[in-house]
């Protein structure tokens, strides 16, 4: 595309306030055990941070999804197709959507969503330069809470929405469920979803992609903190509290805690918040999946798989999606699922860790995998 300057940005602005991150910063330290949503990691700080993360050496996941995604790439914009708007959530500093907008044909807008403004700008700005004509239509918002997508000036032939990073791994199942099925809602019959899933591995691969030797995961993680000290004059101490990501098996997910390195109080917006001696904060699940497991579980949520590409050393994988014809209520999935359940039980007393795919075909489902095929869309 031509390179010159591109017209004025209008951002969409739906950032939630001060006071939403309090009530809820608050809330989620009266939770026993304590947790706090990992959306919260994403001030200007933490964005930066992130980005940092994304260029260490045992942090697999953005090199690995960025490898699949150049090797693949004609194969991936000719199944996106001509004419389309691009949606990202999460699009942080957009370096993963160049790629498809360097080949799309002729692609109708960019819809970057991300909850950093200041980090949302700089990128949207970048973009706008490179890409015109190409429209910027740049939304900052929580994008697990209500929105209405901006409308392009020109008719798309149809949507697609980009979710890079494995981020959808950091639901839980039954939360991406659902998720995936609002996102469904969002889309007409045929509109595309392209997103990274991360898949189970060694410990030790997970181990070091969360722990690295400089510390910048963990400054990541303290940040929080850091951040409610500056935002809602909290009083937490941030030496006081440690960085701990360890791998849980039996879920088949990375976990992120704070741990607190003593016993004492935190006074935040007038609430007192006590800890105990090793007493943790749960900051972020991050889900690994099997790739017959994710497909089903977005098949029963409104998609039909289309194609999924893995890299060579089989760490990560991408995954197009369309939208179906008819998107089911969450009850009806839930019918479906206990059906599903009911249909892998019969089946494990003849083949013991069996499970049957969205096709009817069995596969063994490893430790870690914590029964996600059949119990991930019953709420």
């Amino acid at each position: 595309m031509k390179t010159e300057p591109g017209s004025e940005i209008v951002l969409n602005d739906l950032a939630p306030t001060s006071a939403n991150f309090q009530s809820e910063f608050i809330a989620g330290l009266k939770r026993h055990p304590k947790s706090l949503p990992c959306k919260f990691f994403y001030d200007e700080r933490g964005s930066t941070l992130f980005d940092d993360i994304c260029e260490l050496k045992e942090y697999y996941l953005t090199r690995t999804e960025t490898k699949i995604l150049h090797d693949n790439i004609e194969e991936i914009c000719a199944i996106c197709g001509s004419d389309c708007v691009l949606v990202e959530l999460g699009s942080g500093k957009s370096s993963k959507t160049r790629l498809l907008l360097d080949h799309l044909e002729t692609p109708v807008a960019y819809v970057p969503i991300d909850i950093s403004r200041p980090h949302l700008l700089r990128a949207a700005e970048a973009i706008n330069g490179d890409y015109f004509p190409l429209q910027i239509l740049p939304v900052c918002a929580d994008y697990n809470q209500p929105l209405t997508l901006p409308v392009p000036a020109r008719i798309p032939k149809r949507k697609v929405i980009f979710f890079p990073g494995s981020t959808i791994g950091n639901f839980e199942p039954r939360q991406a469920a659902a998720f995936l099925r609002r996102l469904a809602t969002w889309c007409q019959p045929g509109d595309g979803l392209l997103i990274g899933v991360d898949l189970q591995k060694s410990r030790n691969i997970l181990h070091a992609a969360y722990n690295d030797t400089r510390g910048v995961t963990a400054a990541f993680n303290l940040n929080l903190l850091r951040r409610a000290n500056r935002e809602i004059g909290a009083s937490f101490i941030l030496e006081q509290f440690r960085h701990r990501a360890i791998y849980d098996e039996a879920n088949g997910r990375i976990e992120m805690h704070l741990v607190s390195q003593c016993q004492q109080r935190v006074v935040l917006a007038g609430e007192e918040i006590r800890f105990e001696e090793e007493e943790t904060i749960t900051t972020e699940y991050s889900y690994k999946y099997r790739e017959e497991a994710f497909r089903a579980l977005a098949s029963a949520a409104g998609w039909r798989a289309q194609r999924t590409w893995i890299d060579e050393h089989r760490l990560f994988s991408v995954h197009y999606f369309r939208r179906r014809n008819f998107v089911a209520h969450p009850l009806e999935i839930s019918r479906n699922l206990l059906q599903r359940r009911e249909k892998t039980r019969k089946f494990a007393v003849h083949r013991p860790n069996a499970f049957v795919n969205a096709k009817g075909a069995s596969f063994h489902e490893p430790p870690g995998s914590a029964g996600i095929l059949a119990d991930v869309f019953l709420s």
